[in-house]
C-alpha cells in the first residue's frame, strides 16, 4: 500500500484565498488517493468553502489558525509575533513531522523566513534557493534561485547547481540534466565577479553536467535543464518570462478577433493553439520548492487559482517518494 503524503496548505494565503485554495485542495485529493491535505486557517470560512464540494472526508482535515500574515507585513516580525497564523502553524506541522510538505500562496517573505527559521536548513546547506519550473520549447527548466538569496556567493551557486540537478533528475525525470550559468554572454570570461568566480567551480564539479554560460534569450529554447543564478537575476528572468508570455497571448487573441476571416481561422486553430499554450502556462507545473530544508516548502504565486494549488500539492508526492532531501544530503552536503 502506498504511503500517505501529508500536505499542510495555507488556506488563508494569496489573493484568491480561501476559495481557490480550498478548491485546489479538493481537486488534489480527488485526483490522488494517497494525499491527505491539512487546510490551515480560519475554520469557519474553510468549512464553508468545503461545503461546496464532494470529496473523501478522510483525506481533508481543517486545522484552525486565527491570524493571517498579510503580504505587506515585515516577514521576520510577522513570523515572530503571529504564532497563531496559518503560515506559522503550517510550518510547525512540517517541522514536527506531522506533515511532509507545506504549500502556500501567501507572503513570499514570510514563507522564506519561516522555511529557514522554523523548518530549518539541512545541515551543510548554505542557502536554500527558491526553484520554480519554467517551460521551454523542449520541455521545462528549473530556475534557481528566483527569490530567496539576492546576494549569493559562488559556493552557494555551486550548491544550487547540485540541488537543482537532484530535483530535475528525480522529480522531473531528466537524466544527467544540463546545468547552465545564467550570464550576459557565453564566453567564460563574461559577467560580473560572481559569475566569473562561479564558472570554474561548476566547470570542475564532476557531480553535475555543466554546459557553460546561458544567455537569457536562450532560456526559452531549452539550452539548459538547470539554470543557476542569484535571486536578483532569477527574479528578473522569471517576471520577464511571465510578462512576455501574457503580453503575447493578449496580442494573439486580439489578432484573431480583428476580422471575420481571422475569427474563422481562430476556430480552426483553437484546439491546437490551446494545447500549445497550455504547455507554456506556469499553472501546469505547480509552485516553487524551497530546496535544502528539512521538510518541503512550496511557494505558489500570490494570484494562484485552483489549478496551480492542485498541481503544487500533487508535486509534493514525487518529492517524498523520490526522497529528495536524502539525496541532497548525500550528493550536495556529504560530498562537499
Amino acid at each position: 500500500m502506498a504511503e500517505t503524503v501529508n500536505v499542510a496548505v495555507d488556506a488563508m494565503g494569496g489573493d484568491n484565498a480561501p476559495g481557490e485554495v480550498v478548491k485546489g485542495a479538493v481537486d488534489a485529493v480527488n485526483a490522488e488517493t494517497k494525499i491527505k491535505v491539512f487546510l490551515v486557517g480560519r475554520e469557519n470560512v474553510i468549512k464553508e468553502e468545503l461545503g461546496k464540494y464532494t470529496y473523501n472526508a478522510e483525506q481533508v482535515e481543517v486545522v484552525h489558525a486565527e491570524e493571517v500574515i498579510e503580504t505587506g507585513e515585515p516577514p521576520v516580525m510577522a513570523i515572530r509575533k503571529k504564532k497563531d497564523s496559518s503560515i506559522v502553524k503550517a510550518m510547525y506541522m512540517v517541522k514536527n513531522g506531522e506533515c511532509d510538505a507545506l504549500v502556500s500562496a501567501g507572503s513570499t517573505g514570510a514563507v522564506l523566513v519561516g522555511g529557514q527559521v522554523i523548518v530549518g536548513r539541512i545541515k551543510g546547506v548554505e542557502r536554500p534557493p527558491l526553484a520554480p519550473v519554467i517551460p521551454n520549447i523542449k520541455g521545462v527548466s528549473l530556475l534557481l534561485d528566483c527569490g530567496a538569496n539576492v546576494d549569493a556567493r559562488p559556493s552557494q551557486l555551486l550548491q544550487f547547481a547540485k540541488m537543482g540537478s537532484v530535483y530535475m533528475e528525480s522529480v522531473i525525470g531528466i537524466k544527467n540534466p544540463r546545468v547552465g550559468l545564467v550570464n550576459i554572454g557565453v564566453e567564460e570570461e563574461k559577467g560580473n565577479a560572481l559569475t566569473r568566480e562561479t564558472y570554474p567551480l561548476l566547470q570542475n564539479c564532476p557531480e553535475i553536467n555543466f554546459v557553460g554560460n546561458v544567455e537569457a534569450r536562450d532560456i526559452p529554447y531549452g539550452e539548459a535543464d538547470v539554470l543557476v543564478c542569484e535571486a536578483f537575476v532569477g527574479n528578473v528572468v522569471l517576471k520577464m518570462y511571465e510578462g512576455v508570455s501574457g503580453a503575447l497571448l493578449e496580442k494573439i487573441k486580439g489578432g484573431m478577433m480583428s476580422t471575420l476571416k481571422s475569427k474563422i481561422g481562430a476556430l480552426l486553430v483553437k484546439p491546437a493553439l490551446k494545447q500549445t499554450l497550455k504547455g507554456f502556462s506556469t499553472e501546469e507545473y505547480g509552485g516553487a520548492p524551497l530546496l535544502g530544508l528539512n521538510g518541503l516548502v512550496v511557494k505558489t504565486h500570490g494570484s494562484s487559482k485552483a489549478g496551480e494549488i492542485k498541481n503544487s500539492i500533487l508535486q509534493c508526492t514525487a518529492f517524498k517518494e523520490q526522497k529528495i532531501n536524502q539525496k541532497i544530503k548525500e550528493r550536495v552536503v556529504l560530498e562537499n
